[in-house]
Formats: C-alpha cells, structure tokens, sequence
C-alpha cells in the first residue's frame, strides 16, 4: 500500500516550505507576492505570455537538479513538491555584491522602467548557468517569453553577452547551496503520495505512474494537471474551480523517451524543451515549428501529452504527429489501448478517452526513406503566438515522378486537427507537378469548412492551406529555394 504524505514539501531560496492547506487553484506568483511578499515577480499578463513574473524552479534528474525558468503567473504550487523555487530576491554575487547576471544589466542599461527586469534576469540566469557563453540565437530563443517595452533589447542582448566577463557559473554563491538542497530534494521524494483537502479543494501528488493510474482510476472527475500552461488559464482568464486535482508533472516515468530503428516514443510528461532534441534530429523540418511554440518558459512547462489531451483544435503537435502516422496510447487502470492518433479527435471538446482513462504516451514512426515532410505555422505574430492555422505535409514520389503516398493534416481549419482526405485523393496517382498541385488545391473546400475568428477569416485559412500545398510543393522541388533567393 501507498503511503500518503499530508504536506507538500520545497525548497524556496534558502527555505525548507511544508504547505497542509493549498487551494488547487493558487498559482505560484499569488503565493510569492500575497503570502510570502516576495514582489519582485510581477504580474503582467496572467497567462504566460510576458514573462514579467519567471522564476527558476529546480527539479530531480539523474542526480542532479535541473533548473528551469517557468512562469508563475500559471503555475500552480500544487504542482512544486520535491521542487526547489528560486526568485530574483535570491540572487547575489559575492561578497555581497550583485550576481553577475544583474551587474551586466546594470552596466549595459539593460533595465529602464525596471517592470519587467526581473524576468529577464530570471531567464538570462537559467541560460548562464546551463550556458554562460551564449550565442545569439540562443539568447534570443531564451528570451522569447520576455516582453519589455521600454529598451528596445538590443542592450539587453548586449548584458546577456557580456555577462560571463562578470562570472561564470562555477563561481556562483548559490552552487554550493544547490549542492547541498540536492539531499533535501531526494528526501523529499520518499515514494509517498500527498493528498490534502477535501472536494473541490482536494490536491493528490501521486507516488509513482502506477499510483497515479489507480488515482485517476477512483477519482474520474478530477483534473490532471501536468505543465499547467492550458489549466493556468481556465483559473487566471476564466476563473473556472478545476478542483479536485492531480499534479503529475513529477512523475519521471511519464518524462521518457524510448527510440529504436523504426519509431520515436514520447511519454506524455515530457516537455517540449525537453522532446525538441530527438524530435528535430529525427524530423529536421519540425525544428522551426518547434522553436515557435510559445516562449522558453511554457516549452519548459507544457507537456506532448497535454497538448494531445487536451484536444484543441489549433494545438502544435497533433498536425505533424497525425501526418507522420502517430499512434496514441491509453490507460485506464492497468488496462491499455492503443489508437491512431488521429482517430483520438471525435469532435469540438470532445476526445476518443474514456472516465479515468490518460494519454500515457504517443509513438511517432520514423521518416522512411524518399518520403517527404514539411510543416509550417501561420500565426499573426511570427514568435510566442497560438497558431491560426498548422499543416503538415509527408508524400511519397516513385521512381516515376508520381505521387505514390499523400498525407495531409491540419488544426485551426476545423472543429478539431484533420487530415485533407479530399487533397492526398486527389493527389495520389498524379505527377508530382505544379499542375496537378494546383488542381488538388480545389478539395481543401471539401475537407475544410473553417470559421472566422479573432485569429484568421474563414476565407483566409483556406487560401492559406492551398497555399501551404504549392509551398510544400515549390520547397520539394527546390523550386521554393530559388524564389526565396529571387526575393531576397
């Protein structure tokens, strides 16, 4: 028999926390600033989109503890046992001095009305410590969930480049503390579930993945709770009870990810920060859609197997995962199934999952060799935005120049992520040539009847998607290089 814990445990800075009575719904950043007063994390949007309230937070793998900025304006402390919470109020240099990362914001005028400067400090320290000599890029990608107003960020690039000349992460004060928390972290992790409150107020951490299909097995109407970055926004935007609860976000057996000669296998923890490696060096054409998933900190959050689950109609990862073939796999206690991921979507809201059943992982078959894929996101802003439209594109040309295989799929084009039939019909059989694209662009109006919303006109996502094809097409051929270069 399980036994059960009636706290949950962390570490925050310096201190050892033990929380009895914990609302479901009370994000990190209300804790921090109401019951704790630590303020330097702001609140700007409440949804994970400007970062202004990131902070660290330190979790157990292999051995060591792995510190990742987050965003606490979406994340619930429900979710933090066995965690170690670090804010911006927690670093310094030494001898009292500021940390490197702050002194190089200060001298490179990194900050101007200061709102949004903890953030970017918050982000840029779990880039140093991983990184402390970042390129560009990567100091870019780093801050795409950071938003300032006011300093254009040219000087805070500049401070990021700059900010090993000030330190390196073998110098910082708090290595020897994180050092040190490494056992209060594992002690933590003693194989116990937590379980407090009652009802609507109910919180489970389960022990292990086995604990937690027998949890969910009992308590069908709870919600799961893995990266929090679609659950944040039913408490923060639409104030909905998402009570009773369980976290998962724990659970290493849901972090895996097994690979052999034919498939890729992503258990339903693990993150997109985390799956991007193997993804893009298996499937190279998902890397720029992958890279254009929110912001740092909600891909260090948000998980494949939310995403999946939660069945949005414009999610990331079903159109690429349906056209590469993904199979989908179930639990419900100790029983399994397995289904095509694209027959997992029913309809708007509505999912191919039974009372108490999880998406416990999802297999992705491996390219064949010959076949082509691409995948491409329209979206009205280019970085950290929902997507209007995704489509993904895979087919087969023989020998002949005739398409042997077509598979087409796409999410924001109806009420759930479905594949073109009409299109890879009309496809197949033919000459891979611009004509018989052209021609086959007409049945994306028999496949898709979309609607019109803040994000896009109905009459605009279908001239996307036909556009998307002739892309796809251009690209194949070598056709899209040269354009590309014309216009340049």
């Amino acid at each position: 028999m399980t036994a059960v814990s009636g706290a949950i445990r962390f570490v925050l800075n310096g201190e050892a926390i033990s929380l009895t009575d914990v609302p479901p719904d009370l994000t990190l950043l209300d804790w921090l600033r109401l019951e704790r007063r630590l303020r330097g994390s702001k609140e700007g949007c409440a949804e994970g989109d400007c970062g202004a309230c990131t902070v660290l937070v330190g979790r157990l793998m292999d051995d060591e503890i792995i510190y990742d900025s987050v965003t606490a304006c979406i994340r619930f402390v429900g979710s933090l046992h066995g965690t170690h919470v670090v804010t911006i109020e927690h670093l310094r240099g030494e001898n009292g001095n500021l940390h490197p990362v702050q002194q190089a914001m200060v001298d490179h005028h990194g900050s101007q009305c200061g709102f949004c400067t903890p953030g970017f400090v918050m982000s840029l320290y779990g880039l140093w410590m991983r990184n402390p000599e970042p390129s560009q890029s990567a100091i870019e990608k780093a801050l795409q969930g950071n938003l300032c107003r006011c300093t254009g960020y040219a000087p805070i690039i500049r401070a990021a480049q700059a900010m090993s000349s000030y330190g390196l992460p073998q110098g910082d004060p708090l290595l020897a503390e994180r050092i040190a928390l490494k056992a209060q972290i594992k002690a933590i992790h003693d194989g116990s579930r937590v379980e407090i409150g009652e009802g609507e107020n109910r919180i489970i951490v389960p022990a292990s993945l086995d604990d937690f299909a027998a949890v969910y097995e009992s308590n069908p109407e709870a919600t799961i709770v893995a990266g929090s970055t679609d659950v944040g926004l039913w408490v923060t935007k639409f104030m909905r009870r998402i009570g009773p609860v369980i976290f998962i976000g724990h659970l290493q057996e849901l972090k895996r990810i097994a690979e052999n000669a034919s498939e890729i296998r992503f258990y339903a923890g693990v993150s997109y920060s985390e799956a991007m490696p193997t993804l893009t060096a298996a499937f190279p054409a998902m890397a720029e859609l992958w890279d254009r998933i929110a912001g740092e900190q909600v891909r260090n959050m948000g998980t494949i197997g939310g995403n999946i689950a939660n069945g949005s109609p414009i999610g990331d990862t079903p159109p690429p995962f349906i056209a590469l073939g993904a199979k989908l796999h179930l639990r419900r206690g100790e029983h399994r199934r397995e289904i095509k991921l694209e027959d997992y979507f029913l309809a708007y809201g509505k999912q191919d999952r039974q009372p108490g059943e999880f998406v416990e992982s999802v297999t992705i078959p491996l390219l064949p060799a010959g076949e082509r894929f691409a995948v491409y996101k329209i979206s009205k802003r280019r970085e950290e935005d929902i997507s209007a439209l995704c489509g993904a594109f895979r087919v087969f040309i023989n020998d002949a120049g005739v398409v042997g295989m077509a598979r087409i799929a796409f999410g924001g084009m109806a009420a759930t992520p479905k594949r073109a039939k009409a299109v890879e019909a009309a496809l197949v059989g033919q000459p891979w040539t611009l004509e018989s694209v052209e021609a086959a662009m007409a049945a994306f109006a028999a496949d898709y009847q979309p609607i019109s919303d803040m994000r896009a006109s109905a009459d605009y996502r279908l001239l996307s998607a036909q556009n998307l094809l002739k892309r796809f097409f251009l690209e194949t051929t070598g056709q899209g290089q040269r354009l590309r270069r014309e216009v340049a």
